[in-house]
Order: C-alpha cells, then sequence, then structure tokens
C-alpha cells in the first residue's frame, strides 16, 4: 500500500500587516518581570461567553471529573456532541449531548465505554503516559465524521497500563440520532508497540476510497481503503511514531490533527493542534487548506494561532494552558469550533465561516513538494 505526503512548511505572511510583539521590563526589587502583549490574528475565533459549556458533575459518577475535547456533527438542524469523561473510576468514557443553538444543550447520557478490545499490557512497568488526567484507561479523544448515513468514530484506545492505540467504530445515523448506541465492535487500526493520537476520518470519500489522515508532521498522510472492512483488526495504518524513520524529521512542536477536515469550495479545511517555539508549553490551534483532489497537498496555512489558551477555563484544570479541539461545523453560516479547556470541560468558538476562509485564504500561502513514500 502507498501513502501519498506532502511536506508542512511554514507558510509566508501576505495581506494583512503583521503585529509585531511587545516587550517591556519592570523592575520591582530585585524581580524582573518580562510583559509580552496578545498577539492579535485577523482569524481569532471568538469565544462564547457560556463557556465553558459542558462541565463535570458528581450527579453522574461517571463524568465527575472532567468532560473535555468534545466532537461534533451538525444533521437536522441539531449539533450532536460526543465529549471524553471522566469520572470515580478514572476511565475514560464517552458522554453525549444535542443542541439546537449549539451553545445550550439538554440532558446527557452515556454513550460509549471501554470495550476491552485489546488485552492488557504485559510489559513489567507502564508506559509514561497520561491523558487527561486519567490513568485508568479507556476511550479518549475521539472524532465523529457522518459518511453515507452511517456516523463513524476514531478514538484513542488506551488500556491504562502500556498500549495507546487507534480505534474505528461505526453505529447507523438513524441508530445515533436515536440514541441507540448500538455501536458496531470496535477494531484497531494502529499497530501494536506503538503511542499514536489524532487520526481523523474524511466525510467524504476521496476517488471512492475511503481516507483517513493519521499525520501533518513532518509530512501529510493519508491512507485510502475501498472497504473499511479491510482494518480487521489484522492490518493497520503504519503512520509516524517514536523509533520510525520520518520520528527525527517531524515538527517537534506539532501534536497532529484536530477535528474531522470539513469541506469547502476552497479545499479541505483542516484544524490542527501545534505549539509555538517561544510557548512551548502551551496548545493552541491552527488551520490550514488540503487540496481537495489531492489532500496531501496544502494550500493555505495560517501564519499564527487561531484559537488560544488565554481564559481561566482553559487553564485551571488538569493541565494548564490547553485548547483542544476535536470537533468543528458549520451551522447557518457560523463556524462552530468545540474544544477542550485545560483537560477538563468543554467550551466553542465561533466565527462567520466564509470571512474566516477568506481570510485564511488570503492571509497565507504554503509552498508545497509532494512525495510519495513506500510504505
Amino acid at each position: 500500500m502507498k501513502t501519498n505526503m506532502a511536506e508542512l512548511k511554514p507558510a509566508r505572511r501576505g495581506g494583512k500587516k503583521k503585529i509585531k510583539k511587545i516587550a517591556k521590563t519592570v523592575k520591582q526589587k530585585t524581580t524582573v518581570k518580562k510583559i509580552v502583549a496578545k498577539k492579535i490574528s485577523v482569524l481569532d475565533l471568538k469565544k462564547s461567553k457560556k463557556n465553558p459549556i459542558i462541565e463535570p458533575t458528581n450527579e453522574r459518577h461517571w463524568e465527575s471529573k472532567a468532560t473535555f475535547n468534545p466532537t461534533a456533527i451538525f444533521h437536522d438542524g441539531k449539533v450532536h456532541i460526543i465529549y471524553r469523561a471522566i469520572g470515580d473510576s478514572d476511565n475514560s468514557v464517552l458522554g453525549y449531548v444535542e443542541s439546537r443553538d449549539g451553545f445550550s444543550f439538554d440532558s446527557k447520557e452515556l454513550a460509549y465505554y471501554h470495550k476491552n478490545i485489546q488485552p492488557l499490557s504485559k510489559i513489567a512497568s507502564p508506559i509514561i503516559y497520561c491523558s487527561g488526567g486519567g490513568w485508568g484507561g479507556g476511550c479518549e479523544d475521539p472524532r465523529l465524521t457522518l459518511l453515507e448515513n452511517k456516523v463513524y468514530m476514531i478514538y484513542t484506545s488506551f488500556d491504562g497500563w502500556g498500549s495507546v492505540r487507534m480505534a474505528l467504530t461505526s453505529v447507523s445515523l438513524e441508530d445515533f440520532i436515536s440514541k441507540h448506541w448500538n455501536w458496531k465492535r470496535p477494531v484497531l487500526i494502529s499497530p501494536p508497540g506503538e503511542i499514536h493520537k489524532n487520526w481523523a476520518l474524511f466525510p467524504e470519500k476521496i476517488e471512492e476510497k475511503y481516507a483517513i489522515l493519521h499525520s501533518i508532521s513532518p509530512k501529510i498522510m493519508i491512507d485510502y481503503f475501498k472497504s473499511l472492512d479491510e482494518l480487521d483488526g489484522n492490518n493497520f495504518i503504519h503512520s509516524v511514531h517514536q523509533g520510525s524513520h520520518l520520528w527525527e524529521s517531524r515538527d517537534k512542536l506539532a501534536r497532529g490533527v484536530g477535528p474531522a477536515p470539513i469541506k469547502t469550495k476552497y479545499g479541505w479545511l483542516v484544524f490542527y493542534h501545534k505549539m509555538e517555539r517561544h510557548d512551548s508549553h502551551r496548545y493552541k490551534l491552527w488551520a490550514m487548506i488540503l487540496d481537495a483532489n489531492d489532500p496531501t497537498k496544502i494550500l493555505y496555512n495560517s501564519n499564527q494561532p487561531i484559537l488560544e489558551p488565554d481564559e481561566w477555563y482553559e487553564n485551571e484544570g488538569y493541565k494548564s494552558g490547553v485548547v483542544y479541539s476535536c470537533g468543528a461545523i458549520v451551522k447557518d453560516g457560523e463556524l462552530f469550533v468545540y474544544y477542550g479547556g485545560a483537560d477538563k470541560v468543554s467550551c466553542v468558538a465561533t466565527a462567520n465561516f466564509d470571512k474566516f476562509l477568506k481570510e485564511l485564504t488570503h492571509s497565507s500561502v504554503s509552498v508545497l513538494k509532494s512525495k510519495e513514500i513506500e510504505n
């Protein structure tokens, strides 16, 4: 199987005037503080005044500690959200809410929990891995995709000890909307012995094939399948991981794709997580547009973050300084980006969709070299 890839390079800034950082040094006795003005972006998303929109509660034991990293689909006038929840057991499970306006939600319910699809790792010591405060294992950071009257979900499966792998499941749209959680038995789609996160399924077939985006650095990597049944638990997607020949050449600040791609008139809109060299402890959200026919080609790439962790609910939690998006939808011409704050709560930020795309396509251009690499 061949994997098409393209280099992810910094884009040239154009159109909009660069806003420089301003730094002042203030002396107070023997203490020196550095004050840095916030960088303003024309692509900044507007955070809802209702944030956080989903919070943990002691009323339900399965979400008493955290409710974060939401993913979403929009269907028949409603926003349907699946979010990661951690409760008394420290296991990660997935909750569900729905909304008409995209901000306010009705009652919550448990939608998915760990299916024990992998045997407990037999290594002597646990791996150094803790995502969102959950050491109990379970289902983490889901990405929903609505495709051909079926809702697909790719998520991180953690056994609580030594294995972090990607899993795929699905349910019919009819059952999903009716809240009949008849999820298909999940299959592991990444190899054993490797740590992977942040994979997403495209919401349309590309050249009549299902497409899974699984890496943005050092290359855009997408695997294609005539049928997702090819991923049967024995065949795996081989991506960038520690120990692979591409590991050292990756952008060490890039963390991976966010929500499932969104089709636009310019190409595929993709959000991704990345830190900045001068601010390497804070997760931020960026955006790029991939070619509609060959999504290994980056057409446009934001030059700066579109969402940064500046609010209290993005800093008071299990991990300070984190905005982490797994879901985005377009409703009535408005872009809704759903994200986790500080690995504890769920939030939303919005923008006029057409204006957002116009700014993105006019503020940056990426020059690429396409490559084809044998697995």
